[in-house]
């Protein structure tokens, strides 16, 4: 079953074209990233997925449900989005709050106003926040101000977020883009958790190759808008994405990454998303 089809999308910011016939399908409880040089497409694809920028023409379909179609957002805009987690490079935490307040926000679409606005959340609910921290290893964070918090530790907390709100897809964009080595590789081992535990569909853009190596079975490169390769990968070399890239493609690379070839990458069955209803059918 597809988490994700995108058919033809385009989309033009004034006369730059960022998505051009831009088609793929991701199906559920995947892994995948989403690489490219700046200006590729990656966070402009991501952000059509949501809703949160519309297309020209072209069409995007989350789980049976389509988002927008010939630039006009659907009636089930809503539902997709309280399903769908989403990650920012820059947190997007309310610096003043306590961790576990911003946490919480991601029941937000789920509680009555009159007790989301004060903040008013049962003890249950409470809890639910409190264990998706502890998944993240940010449990001991949980009263402290998000401003107080380094940015790897602020991260962890986004994703944290997702947990609460039950998110069925997470889309992170570039979520370890101003990260150091050990906070990047930290974040991407729980996302790629949350995809092997929760067998939620996980799609991250990077814009270091060797991180899709490592942590996402399968890559879907962009350029200029298209989608140039859609495979494994641990098949993406670095010569392969010289041939894609051409100068652009030492933006790929870490500083002090030599070419390498592939990285090996154990093979994982992709298991669809069960809900409580598919287990009790």
């Amino acid at each position: 079953m597809s988490a994700i089809t995108v058919h033809r999308l385009h989309k033009t910011f004034g006369t730059r074209k960022a998505l051009t016939d831009a088609s793929l399908e991701i199906g559920g409880g995947e892994m995948v990233a989403l690489i490219g040089a700046s200006g590729s497409g990656k966070s402009t694809l991501l952000r059509h997925l949501s809703g949160l920028t519309l297309g020209d023409k072209g069409w995007v379909d989350m789980d049976g449900c389509v988002v927008q179609r010939n630039g006009r957002l659907t009636r089930r805009v809503r539902d997709v989005r309280s399903k769908t987690g989403f990650v920012f490079q820059q947190f997007n935490l309310v610096a003043r709050l306590p961790l576990i307040t911003n946490v919480m926000t991601g029941l937000l679409h789920r509680v009555p106003l009159w007790r989301s606005l004060p903040g008013r959340f049962t003890r249950e609910e409470l809890h639910r926040g409190m264990a998706a921290l502890d998944r993240v290893g940010m449990l001991e964070y949980a009263w402290q101000r998000a401003s107080t918090l380094s940015g790897g530790q602020q991260q962890r907390g986004a994703i944290a977020r997702t947990l609460v709100q039950g998110a069925r897809t997470i889309l992170a964009d570039e979520p370890i883009a101003s990260l150091d080595p050990e906070s990047s590789r930290r974040v991407m081992e729980i996302l790629a958790a949350i995809n092997r535990e929760d067998r939620c569909t996980v799609v991250v853009s990077l814009h270091q190759v060797e991180f899709a190596r490592q942590f996402c079975p399968r890559t879907i490169a962009l350029r200029d808008g298209r989608v140039v390769y859609d495979g494994v990968s641990a098949l993406l070399t670095n010569r392969k994405l010289e041939e894609i890239y051409g100068a652009q493609a030492g933006e790929l690379f870490a500083p002090d990454q030599a070419p390498m070839g592939p990285v090996p990458y154990p093979p994982r069955v992709v298991v669809p998303f069960r809900t409580e209803e598919h287990v009790a059918a």
